[in-house]
């Protein structure tokens, strides 16, 4: 089973939002090092929670300090942007790191009705599009020309270059399955989105109505979990609290800084918080390395995963960077010799 890493460059409190940003290239050097295979940044806009704006942009530094991990974005939200455009960002990211560029897709805004109007006033009328759009990308993005009878069949997405970046399609529902197997593409669940719901049905659906395709001629699924390791299991219980109150939160549609585990333990919860709050640990990922690695195990075999994202949320990057060394030694990664890309 293949670890990764995603990354929402998570706005705490306490600290500028712009820090999160130079955290997130830190950690990605940190994951390299412990032998993760992929590293995603996510994008979101006009978020309090999450200062990852511009996944490219994040992706051109890691790319540029980082030797071998594949980089890539988890995701680029397709219906704010021209095809070609995003074509030729990652084949210029291609260029700064042949062979270790991912491109995941997504159709969510990754934002308020507002904002994505801000992007982008015709985004509805994308998103509607995006099965199309995607198949234009694929072309541009793999060197190839788009269908025929397309306007714009005769551009050409630049840099060219011997490599393409690896295509994924994400979601948290049975849509972006049913694109990425119609298109032969590798998909990823967000499976923290949801807690798992509607996961199995959107792998089946996966599997069972799949088109091999010339890169990928056989099916690969993987799912991206919140996960929290620590050395004993008070500490993990202690650092938690930060997910527990942000969580309650984003229930009401409230996405603010994430607290510090103090800020947390302050709080005064209602009766219904505090049930809700137990149903939440009931289905959580946190703990001690191996109880953590026991349930992503028994999750990736559930789900017929080869490969699983962690994202991990803390107030403490020291604590987050502790999280990821904890689970890659428990599962036993090893980074790959220097010069060797991570394929």
């Amino acid at each position: 089973m293949r670890l990764s890493v995603l990354d929402q460059s998570t706005i705490v409190t306490g600290r500028s939002p712009d820090a999160s940003i130079r955290e997130s290239i830190a950690l990605a050097r940190h994951c390299e090092a412990l032998g993760y295979h992929r590293y995603w940044c996510a994008e979101h806009h006009n978020s309090d929670s999450q200062a990852g704006t511009a996944p490219e942009i994040l992706i051109a530094a890691i790319a540029a300090t980082t030797r071998y991990i594949r980089v890539g974005s988890a995701g680029v939200m397709l219906p704010h942007y021209a095809a070609l455009k995003v074509a030729e960002q990652f084949r210029v990211l291609e260029a700064i790191a042949p062979g270790r560029i991912d491109l995941g897709l997504g159709r969510a805004p990754g934002s308020d009705g507002l904002t994505a109007y801000a992007l982008n006033p015709l985004a509805d009328k994308a998103a509607e599009q995006f099965p199309a759009t995607v198949r234009d990308l694929l072309a541009w993005v793999s060197g190839e020309k788009p269908v025929e009878g397309h306007p714009f069949r005769d551009v050409r997405a630049q840099p060219a270059g011997p490599t393409a970046p690896e295509v994924w399609i994400l979601g948290s529902s049975d849509y972006g399955a049913q694109v990425a197997a119609y298109f032969g593409l590798p998909f990823c669940f967000a499976h923290f989105i949801t807690d798992g719901r509607g996961a199995a049905e959107a792998l089946s659906i996966y599997r069972d109505t799949y088109r091999p395709s010339a890169r990928h001629p056989a099916p690969h699924a993987a799912i991206c979990v919140w996960a929290l390791a620590a050395d004993t299991p008070e500490e993990a219980a202690h650092l938690f609290r930060s997910r527990e109150l942000w969580r309650l939160g984003r229930d009401r549609g409230v996405y603010a800084a994430l607290p510090s585990p103090e800020e947390a333990a302050a709080h005064i919860y209602s009766e219904d918080e505090l049930t809700r709050l137990g149903r939440l640990r009931e289905r959580a990922l946190y703990g001690t390395p191996d109880v953590v690695m026991k349930k992503l195990r028994a999750l990736a075999a559930m789900h017929q995963a080869e490969e699983i994202a962690i994202l991990t949320t803390l107030h403490d990057a020291a604590a987050r960077q502790r999280s990821y060394t904890l689970l890659a030694r428990t599962c036993g990664l090893r980074a790959p010799e220097v010069g060797l890309a991570a394929n």
